[in-house]
């Protein structure tokens, strides 16, 4: 009696989790032990998801540890890689667990881009495949019975977590099998039967029978509501419902059975018949209607002999009034059971892989703060690097050093001096030449990388707005369009990045050619610089006085200070800090990032002592320049002044300021050609990204167009009848006049368009009648006398009792004022190639030989029809 009923489970296809999976990690992680490690922890998924689906499962506790330790990884897994249709993009396909397919068409399955939707499947599997261990049982032991009620009670919590979560982790219209109600039934299913279970350790275990029939009234309570929910609706296997059915009347007779126990002990004998009597009916209705399904034979006895009995008794010997069926007490319920919570981990084995791996939440939260981080340390070198520049730019506008240098006049200066040769030792203008050469080619690399990106996008696009068009609302997955924004605005972005470089290097290629000469100059030997700097009249001898010590102090003071600087700046770039530790405890504390206050309160910890230093050079550098003018003015006012040694400081500030552009300009195309290099990785990244994505696009669509094509493959088509070519002529549009002679084959009409079959009027009866061998063409043999006429003549008086034609008939029609009825006539044959005596044969064939099944020719034409027989084509 103890037909339990289990679930399917699902099949998926197979999915390769380890490639994408690296591929993340490689690109968010930098190399080392810890990317290697994930990597390795990547195959290790990619191996239990073959081991959980890729085989088929025993129905063991093993095989169902599996299973949960591959649902548990994925829980994991969740919050650390970003699983989506634009990301990390993994498409998982799974079949209908109750679809059985046809045989063209297959069965329904689903392909998406979501972990939610695997992990509902694998969490249907979960149940499932706990109900089948439950239903291998052995109920005759408590360890069974415990086992049995353990594994539906899980099952009942898998399918109502699935049905609580199932439309938020999809996004989309499920599947049959793991839509809400589908799965909320098999819930309530699995709970009915964690609770017959309960009735049959009940029963076991003899305990009172007042309890007993309460346990089994809830039962029959939790079939009868589940029977309710799919009674209308085709989601379940055709076998469950007469299980159902059948349960339900099952325990209710045994909850009646148990009760009328109770009312025999409390003398009521007439309440024990009624209750048995009810009893028998309900097991009479299962072993009539669900015989096939589930076997109840020791049932039905043992509630006849307790019946039998107790109307003997009752007969014999109390003789109380059995009452009405409505007028028994209802039995009350006892429910043990209730659907386990899915609470991760689910396996007592689970360890997480991905241990060391963290939250995708803080990984973005730590990129956060280092992009807050870049800002704050490069707006601070930024601000000492203008300070630099600016104070270089003041003291190639004073000639100073050289102005304090130069008092012979014929020579060059010694920091003029220093300038060349630094400016040589660096390649002079050969090393900006070459700078400025490479640009061109890095900017088309990255060019040509963008455009090859955003055409895949475009052409992938193309073709899903070609099959939307196409197949309309049946082609339901996201539109390109619509999937593509975030990357197309990355692309957008880096457009932009790129144009504002080509402005750039125009910049720096204009400031280099107006400096070109002057560089050129200093790239010169000491004999060539010295000869074109004009001489002068050796200035007053100011060597030693008060000013010109000022300005050298002064300056070695600004010459400090920039030093100064670049260990700052040093120190700025190297300052590191993992913030992952941070982000993790207030993750862990309150469930959520405040990444915005917890970055600001550690830079400013962090980085506070740094920013101050930066604004003291800033004011020192300032102080510094203020009081150089000064000195230099005083200085201007005690050297003597003409204007060959104008024109010689002209040209020793050109040559100054020279070198202050090439070290720029150096500094700026070197930087130039890291930012290309560096874009260049960055757009190879975003060109696989749109490359995977695409592919999966791809592999989805042809899954889709294979789904497509099974499931209009499917669809029952109209049936398509051809019409007989005695019900179309080429003109006249009416039945042509029957004759006695065969009908002739159709002949092909060119250009003539075929017009569609009109009502034959109605037979007119009259007294006339023709004999049919009157009307047979000459060369014809003519018909056997015994041959009996299978359709009588027009005037001829038809039997009451007519036969049915033997070819099909067409529609009824209606009956019009003046008009009979349309009345069966056997229809006149046309041209068939499988009738013996007609194929090759310019004779009627004998009614001897005639084809069983195959009418007759015609007899002669009936009167009433306006046309004239067609003449008879013979058959060559």
């Amino acid at each position: 009696m103890t037909n339990f009923i289990s679930v399917q489970l699902k099949k998926a296809s197979e999915v390769d989790l380890a490639k994408p999976l690296c591929k993340f990690i490689q690109q968010s992680y930098p190399g080392g032990d810890a990317q290697a490690e994930h990597c390795r922890a990547a195959e290790e998924l990619s191996k239990l998801r073959k081991s959980a689906l890729g085989r088929p499962l025993d129905k063991h506790e093993s095989a169902l540890e599996t299973l949960l330790r591959y649902y548990d990884q994925l829980c994991a897994i969740e919050p650390k890689f970003p699983f989506s249709e634009n990301q990390v993009c993994v498409t998982f396909t799974w079949k209908d667990a109750f679809d059985k397919g046809s045989l063209f068409g297959g069965s329904a399955k689903l392909a998406l881009a979501s972990l939610g939707y695997e992990k509902t499947c694998v969490l249907f599997n979960c149940g499932a495949l706990a109900s089948q261990i439950a239903a291998e049982q052995n109920l005759d032991n408590d360890e069974g019975l415990k086992a049995a009620a353990k594994h539906y009670q899980f099952a009942s919590g898998a399918f109502q977590h699935i049905k609580d979560t199932v439309l938020s982790a999809l996004n989309r219209e499920p599947t049959v099998d793991i839509s809400p109600d589908t799965v909320g039934t098999l819930s309530l299913i699995m709970l009915a039967q964690a609770q017959e279970v309960f009735f049959l350790k009940a029963t076991r275990d003899k305990m009172k029978d007042g309890i007993i029939a309460k346990l089994a009234n809830q039962a029959a309570d939790y079939y009868g509501d589940a029977y309710k929910q799919c009674q209308y609706k085709d989601t379940l296997p055709k076998e469950v419902f007469p299980v159902l059915a059948a349960k339900h009347c099952i325990m209710q007779a045994n909850a009646e059975y148990h009760q009328s126990i109770l009312a025999k002990q409390q003398k009521k004998f007439g309440e024990e018949i009624g209750r048995l009597q009810h009893a028998a009916d309900l097991v009479k209705t299962v072993a009539s209607r669900y015989d096939e399904y589930i076997n109840i034979k020791d049932l039905v006895d043992k509630i006849n002999r307790a019946l039998t009995a107790a109307k003997k008794d009752n007969d014999f010997i109390y003789h109380d009034r059995v009452p009405d069926l409505k007028d028994l007490e209802s039995i009350g319920k006892a429910s043990l059971v209730k659907s386990t919570p899915v609470a991760v981990p689910l396996s007592q084995k689970f360890t997480d892989l991905f241990e060391k791996m963290v939250p995708l939440q803080v990984q973005q939260s730590v990129s956060v703060y280092n992009q807050r981080k870049a800002d704050l340390v490069n707006r601070s070198i930024a601000q000492m690097r203008e300070a630099t520049n600016l104070a270089n730019g003041v003291l190639a506008s004073l000639n100073l050093p050289a102005a304090i240098e130069d008092v012979s006049g014929d020579t060059v200066p010694q920091s003029i001096l220093n300038k060349s040769k630094s400016v040589i030792e660096q390649g002079g203008i050969q090393t900006i030449d070459q700078l400025i050469k490479d640009l061109p080619e890095l900017l088309q690399r990255n060019k040509e990388i963008l455009d090859e990106s955003l055409r895949l996008l475009d052409e992938e696009e193309t073709t899903d707005n070609d099959l939307r068009t196409k197949f309309k609302e049946r082609w339901q997955r996201t539109p390109s369009n619509e999937l593509y924004k975030p990357l197309r605005a990355e692309g957008a972005n880096f457009h932009n990045v790129l144009n504002k470089a080509v402005q750039a290097d125009g910049q720096v290629k204009e400031r280099y050619q107006s400096h070109r000469d002057t560089i050129a100059l200093l790239c010169k030997p000491e004999a060539e610089l010295n000869a074109a700097i004009p001489s002068a009249n050796p200035a007053k001898t100011l060597q030693g006085s008060e000013v010109v010590n000022v300005l050298r102090t002064l300056l070695a003071n600004l010459d400090e200070v920039k030093k100064e600087r670049e260990q700052l700046e040093n120190d700025l770039k190297s300052v590191n800090f993992d913030m992952t530790s941070k982000f993790l405890t207030a993750l862990a504390q309150d469930g959520a990032i405040n990444e915005e206050a917890i970055s600001v309160t550690e830079l400013d910890r962090i980085y506070g002592s740094y920013t101050q230093k930066v604004q003291e050079s800033l004011k020192k550098q300032e102080e510094l320049l203020k009081n150089i003018q000064n000195a230099h003015q005083d200085f201007s006012k005690m050297k003597q002044s003409n204007n060959e040694s104008n024109l010689r400081e002209e040209v020793l500030k050109n040559l100054a300021v020279a070198n202050d552009n090439f070290v720029e300009l150096v500094a700026n195309l070197k930087e130039g050609t890291k930012f290309y290099n560096e874009l260049t990785e960055i757009l190879l990244k975003f060109q696989n990204k749109c490359s995977d994505i695409v592919f999966a696009r791809k592999t989805e669509r042809d899954e889709l167009l294979k789904d497509l094509q099974q499931s209009i493959a499917r669809e029952p088509s109209a049936p398509s009848i051809p019409l007989p070519t005695y019900q179309t002529t080429p003109g006249g549009g009416t039945k042509p006049a029957a004759s006695s002679a065969p009908t002739p084959a159709p002949r092909t009409m060119v250009g003539t368009k075929p017009q569609p079959p009109a009502r034959p009027p109605p037979p007119v009866i009259s007294a006339a009648s023709s004999s049919p061998s009157a009307s047979a063409p000459s060369g014809t043999a003519a018909a056997p006398p015994a041959a009996p006429a299978p359709t009588p003549a027009p005037g001829a008086s038809a039997p009451a009792a007519n036969t049915a034609p033997s070819q099909a008939q067409g529609p009824p029609y209606p009956t019009y004022p003046g008009y009979p009825g349309y009345c069966q006539m056997p229809m006149p044959v046309a041209y068939n190639p499988y009738m013996y005596g007609q194929y090759n044969l310019p004779y009627a064939p004998s009614p001897v030989f005639q084809n069983p099944g195959q009418a007759p020719y015609p007899p002669a034409q009936q009167p009433g029809y306006p046309f004239p027989q067609q003449p008879f084509y013979p058959q060559q």
